[in-house]
């Protein structure tokens, strides 16, 4: 007799505080049986000697996001969430970017046709704050979080995006109000556009330059900024993508203050260096995101951040444009300056495999560590929790199964995104998810896509004023 769609037999299961062996079965889209020798599925997936853990959430993806007069973003749904998938990933948090004089709802809705039916993941969408009105802060924003979209981002830096400090506290005052959270890019614009006019004034222009106008001075000074006006509305906040020690330091010191502050970095941060964008030919551009990758020692720290709770998300920051495009970083007035150049690199289907590679396989983290990182805690900070994130009774059944003996050289010519190269080309990579669960529908089978695009869905997040992790 059939009992389940699907089982999941003899595989080593991880959630964010266990690690057991179990069988997983799987009816109607959830998880409604977890034990041992479960047997009537309709399907059955043998995971022997491979752990089974929650699909992935990436909380930090931009995906078809206007760029500038002439720049196109690598990705698109189809392409971003294919690329998502194949990596482990079963949700995916992109950004829809409201531009100036349109209405949110309006930028929302058209951020919508474009996820409808091309989707391999499930979405959901932050809003991201760059027209600041009295109407968008009195009326659209808590009618759009009381709807479910109920994370904002605000941005410190990049003209035509950045909030004065009065625009963060009205973001942060409505975050309040509606149980809403709010994701700060931190990085001090003024510093940047004066170190920026120096450089440009000696001719150094080259894309090394980049990461010289955007020093660790600029990330902490804006940290420590953003921190305070959370602590003066008294709200939590989530710092993204953090590259640094000093920067690590202001959240310790806020958290020691009592202020409730949700820590992120990025694959970037792990394995690249402000060396990388000193590459010939223009190919420094490649590498050219915001913050900047640092140095050998921001490195350690940001791995420290990594295994003593500093931070708790770790999520990839995608931002895909192709190299060798003049649609791209290679775009003609990109040649002109690195302050041309788009800000951004992919990275949706690799953050996985490095994290669990220079992190689980080299003792850095433990299992449930990682499945915190990767998972748990961007369920729990963003209001999908515990449908998503989690391995249990009644969540839904997005799994990811990694086989720990698999070694693998990253190379773009297997991946799955947009782009034309991956900033981790040649990394030697131990662990790989080879099969993968979206609502109990098989989407990759050892290592094979068996899904279809628009499987994945739409999911809306729940405000809640008091999130913990």
């Amino acid at each position: 007799m059939t009992k389940f769609d699907l089982v999941v037999k003899g595989g080593t299961i991880a959630t964010a505080s266990d690690i057991f062996k179990a069988d997983i079965g799987i009816l109607d889209g959830k998880i409604v049986q977890i034990g041992e020798q479960l047997d009537g599925g309709a399907q059955t997936i043998d995971a022997s000697g491979k752990y089974v853990l929650p699909g992935g959430i990436d909380s930090h993806v931009h995906i078809s996001q206007p760029s500038g007069d002439g720049i196109v973003m690598a990705d698109d749904f189809e392409s971003g969430t294919r690329s998502a998938l194949f990596g482990g990933n079963t949700t995916i948090m992109p950004f829809c970017l409201q531009e100036k004089d349109r209405p949110m709802r309006e930028a929302l809705n058209a951020y919508h046709e474009l996820a409808e039916g091309n989707c391999y993941t499930d979405v959901s969408f932050h809003l991201i704050v760059s027209d600041p009105t009295d109407s968008l802060f009195g009326q659209e924003l808590p009618a759009l979080a009381a709807d479910g979209y109920s994370s904002f981002k605000v941005f410190m830096t990049y003209e035509g995006l950045r909030l004065n400090d009065a625009e963060i506290l009205k973001t942060l005052d409505v975050a309040r109000s509606t149980g809403a959270t709010v994701m700060v890019h931190c990085e001090n614009e003024d510093a940047i556009r004066f170190l920026i006019a120096r450089h440009e004034a000696e001719g150094d222009v080259a894309p090394r330059a980049h990461a010289s106008t955007r020093p660790v001075a600029v990330e902490r000074e804006a940290t420590h900024r953003a921190l305070t006006l959370a602590e003066i509305v008294d709200v939590p906040v989530v710092i993204v993508h953090v590259s640094n020690g000093e920067a690590m330091e202001e959240i310790a010191r806020a958290r020691s203050r009592g202020i409730k502050v949700v820590g992120e970095t990025c694959p970037q941060y792990l394995m690249l260096t402000a060396d990388d964008l000193d590459g010939m030919d223009w190919e420094g551009a490649k590498f050219v995101c915001s913050p900047p990758p640092r140095d050998k020692a921001a490195q350690e720290e940001c791995w420290r951040g990594i295994e003593t709770g500093i931070f708790d998300l770790f999520s990839s920051d995608h931002c895909p444009f192709r190299y060798d495009d003049e649609r791209g970083k290679r775009s003609p007035k990109g040649l002109e300056s690195f302050r041309h150049i788009p800000n951004g690199i992919p990275g949706v289907e690799t953050r996985l495999p490095i994290l669990f590679s220079e992190g689980v396989m080299k003792g850095r983290i433990d299992l449930p560590r990682f499945v915190a990182l990767s998972a748990t805690n961007h369920a729990k900070t963003y209001g999908l929790y515990p449908e998503k994130g989690t391995i249990s009774i009644g969540a839904d059944a997005d799994i990811a199964i990694w086989d720990p003996t698999i070694k693998r050289t990253i190379r773009h010519a297997d991946l799955h995104d947009g782009a034309d190269y991956s900033p981790y080309e040649g990394i030697e990579i131990t662990g790989w998810p080879t099969t993968v669960i979206l609502g109990g529908r098989l989407m990759v089978r050892d290592g094979a896509l068996v899904g279809k695009k628009g499987d994945g869905t739409y999911r809306s997040a729940r405000a809640k004023s008091t999130k913990t992790i």
